[in-house]
């Protein structure tokens, strides 16, 4: 299934439609983006700023690599790479920057007209109309939105067969990069979740970006108010009010007790959710007394700011979950808050992991990530009019978000590259953890997929719909649980099905890792689901997800002056995440380094992890799958242990 705006035609496909003798297609765009008309063709004389992404080399190795340095049975475990070891590795051969160059210039594109870019993955020329359609054998065309902006583009394009091996794509052509100024959200809205196609519809133009609207359906839910008074007795109360001691009964771990300056714990928020330092300070006085007054250090990307304009759980009940708990949990080691985008554009994963790496930032889709300085809001004063951050920004050991997108909300291309991004930083030596979505087996607000349009439908049936990142191979996939009602806190916990349902299944993009393979063979063995391949992807040759599980249910949570419950896996990722934090921290004492990608100790050693095998996820008119012995689609592998899970990681090198 090819959940993609583009058809990225493989070429011996492409072959028997050339258009001429040598040239193949490379990308063809099957309908125009929401919003769009095609205008008059473009004047040959006019001068496009042509850049053509390389192909990285050795991403066919890229799974061997990360093993190398994260298999709890490879000698090399813990020796993670360098920045410039990793761009090294991954920069396009000298063959395909030759190949390509030659293929310029014998098309009459002048050596000294050529540059390469900083990072190494781009080549760049001007060329006028009349020579990229040579070049490309494509025709340009003036298209405009409903908006009046225009924009220039082709509907597909071809390259040399020879050259294909060593180009991923070439802008300008058939991408949509013109930015469409996003509404500024008001306090009183309740934005509903994005709608986008699936399944060969266009992909909607910066669904990307709205990842931190409020109503966005991968923030968490608000049940109700409570009075902190009546939870004193919290031990004996956790199966109706979660407080960091419940988490600490739960998965057996203490408070912390010291601040290696090694360590970091990043928690990464998208504007305009920010937290408020009121409630922070509130959380604290009941629960973390002397913290009161801490904050986060602040890592401003493109503009970030913990905004305090609009207030409401809307745009403060994210950020507050995350710090209240990630503070509360690691303290005394401090909390690193990475704020991403201004508060008129707002930003995308991409956008953060530009920040982190510099290399990867030539290659943003602007359909879906952030243009800064904003061209199109200046004077608006929560636009950022600054250079965007390329660089400059370290990862801690640990990252958390507690956001997530429909895999079916971008094209393939996009997520590969971006998944490929976290194995790079995996085998620097982070841990990038993701929340695994709040809707079972179906999407973002509960959307499941038509099997005839490929469009998001209510949710009454359909096909599952996974999540992203969840399904990248290379983070940790987050899911719920919830201490089973009326249980005490030492009972065996289950799958959550209190408000919302732990997201789970198979990606339709991303092949099964290795570490993983055994795991899943043995689910589909002895559960195998009762669906078929009308409703998920049951080759078994694909990525599944969640890998690990913490509780998601009655959260107390100090937002906008007062307790609340909160529900969600937003709150299992930042308990996970504090939990490798206090892991790296014990390793740092005795000398280690940080555990870095965690997934194949996991799999390796399940016993580390208490086995949830109750409950399911329900969705797309389903019961979804079932939480059972060993790994599955709902809870993974379980919870942490933390007793074992610290043994073992402690004993690694």
């Amino acid at each position: 299934m090819r959940l993609s705006l583009f058809s990225l035609t493989a070429f011996a496909a492409a072959a028997l439609s050339l258009p001429s003798a040598n040239h193949v297609l490379l990308e063809k765009r099957n309908r125009l983006p929401p919003g769009w008309r095609q205008h008059e063709k473009l004047e040959g004389s006019e001068v496009l700023p042509m850049k053509i992404a390389l192909t990285q080399s050795n991403l066919d190795k890229a799974e061997e690599y990360l093993l190398d340095v994260s298999h709890p049975d490879s000698p090399n475990f813990g020796k993670h790479w360098t920045h410039e070891e990793i761009a090294n590795k991954f920069a396009p051969s000298h063959e395909s920057l030759q190949t390509v160059h030659q293929w310029l210039t014998s098309s009459g594109i002048a050596p000294e007209r050529i540059s390469r870019s900083q990072s190494l993955g781009w080549l760049k020329f001007d060329a006028t109309v009349e020579e990229a359609e040579k070049l490309l054998k494509a025709e340009y065309f003036v298209f405009k939105h409903e908006t009046g902006k225009p924009h220039v583009s082709c509907s597909e394009y071809h390259i040399p067969e020879h050259v294909v091996p060593h180009v991923d794509f070439i802008t300008p052509t058939v991408h949509f990069d013109t930015k469409i100024p996003q509404a500024r959200p008001k306090a009183v809205e309740k934005r509903a979740p994005t709608t986008t196609a699936a399944v060969g519809h266009p992909v909607k133009t910066h669904a990307a970006l709205g990842i931190g609207a409020p109503g966005s359906g991968s923030l968490p839910k608000k049940g109700a108010n409570i009075n902190i008074k009546s939870i004193i007795d919290e031990l004996n109360n956790c199966n109706k009010f979660i407080t960091p001691n419940c988490l600490r009964a739960l998965y057996r771990f203490p408070p912390g007790i010291s601040a290696n300056p090694k360590n970091s714990y990043g928690i990464v928020e998208y504007t305009p959710q920010a937290y408020l330092q009121g409630d922070l300070d509130l959380f604290f006085a009941n629960f973390s007394k002397n913290q009161v007054q801490r904050t986060p250090i602040l890592d401003s990307i493109d503009g970030g700011i913990p905004q305090t304009t609009n207030q409401g759980f809307q745009f403060n009940g994210e950020s507050d979950l995350d710090l209240e708990y990630a503070m509360t949990l690691i303290n005394p080691q401090k909390t690193t808050l990475y704020q991403v985008g201004d508060q008129v554009e707002g930003a995308s994963f991409n956008d953060f992991l530009d920040a982190l790496d510099g290399s990867y930032c030539a290659g943003d889709d602007p359909v879906q990530d952030a243009t800064y300085p904003d061209p199109f809001n200046v004077g608006d004063p929560g636009s950022y009019q600054g250079p965007k951050n390329c660089g400059g920004f370290a990862a801690t050991k640990v990252i958390s978000t507690s956001y997530g997108y429909n895999e079916a909300d971008l094209t393939a291309a996009y997520e590969m590259r971006q998944c490929n991004e976290y194995m790079k930083l995996g085998l620097g030596g982070t841990s990038f953890l993701y929340s695994s979505g709040d809707y079972g087996v179906a999407g973002n607000g509960g959307q499941c997929i038509d099997p005839t349009t490929g469009e998001y439908n209510d949710g009454s049936s359909g096909i599952f719909n996974p999540s992203f990142p969840g399904g990248c191979p290379y983070v940790t996939s987050v899911g719920a649980t919830q201490i089973k009602p009326g249980a005490s806190v030492t009972a065996p916990e289950e799958a959550c099905e209190t408000v919302i349902f732990s997201g789970g299944g198979f990606s339709n993009v991303f092949p099964l890792p290795s570490y993983q393979a055994s795991a899943v063979k043995s689910f589909f063995a002895n559960h195998p689901p009762p669906y078929g391949a009308d409703r998920y992807n049951n080759s078994q040759t694909t990525r599944g997800f969640p890998d690990i599980s913490a509780n998601g249910a009655n959260y107390v949570v100090a937002i906008d002056g007062t307790f609340a419950l909160v529900y969600g896996t937003s709150a299992s990722s930042p308990v996970v995440g504090s939990i490798l934090t206090l892991v790296n921290e014990a390793r740092f004492a005795v000398g280690k380094g940080s555990i870095g990608f965690v997934n194949p100790s996991l799999y390796a050693n399940p016993g580390i992890l208490f086995d949830i095998t109750e409950g399911g996820n329900q969705g797309c008119g389903t019961p979804g799958f079932s939480a059972v012995t060993g790994w599955d689609p709902v809870t993974g592998l379980g919870t942490p242990n933390f007793p074992k899970l610290l043994a073992k990681l402690l004993s690694l090198p």
